[in-house]
């Protein structure tokens, strides 16, 4: 009974690897599948970084980039100056 079980078991399993590399092997689902990541292409390109008055992820970028470059500045002058940033902007 067990043998019988597992004999329809097996077959079942192999009929479903069999659909599966035909799905693999079919051309027309490739191409359904290339199409969906082209309208995903095509929406993404729509989508522009452009100035927007307030809160942004454009302004935050911007900000984020300019605070980098403003630390990596203070870090270089203690640096070669060998003083602190507000000693050697004479704030202190």
């Amino acid at each position: 009974m067990n043998s019988k079980e597992d004999q329809t078991n097996s077959e079942v399993s192999n009929l479903k690897n069999e659909s599966f590399i035909e799905q693999q092997k079919d051309p027309n689902q490739i191409n359904e599948e290339i199409g969906d990541n082209n309208k995903l292409d095509e929406k993404s390109i729509e989508i522009n970084d452009e100035y927007k008055f307030g809160w942004s992820s454009y302004s935050e970028i911007t900000n984020g980039r300019f605070a980098m470059i403003g630390f990596l500045a203070i870090i270089l002058i203690e640096l070669f100056s060998q003083q602190s940033f507000l000693k050697w902007a004479g704030i202190l």
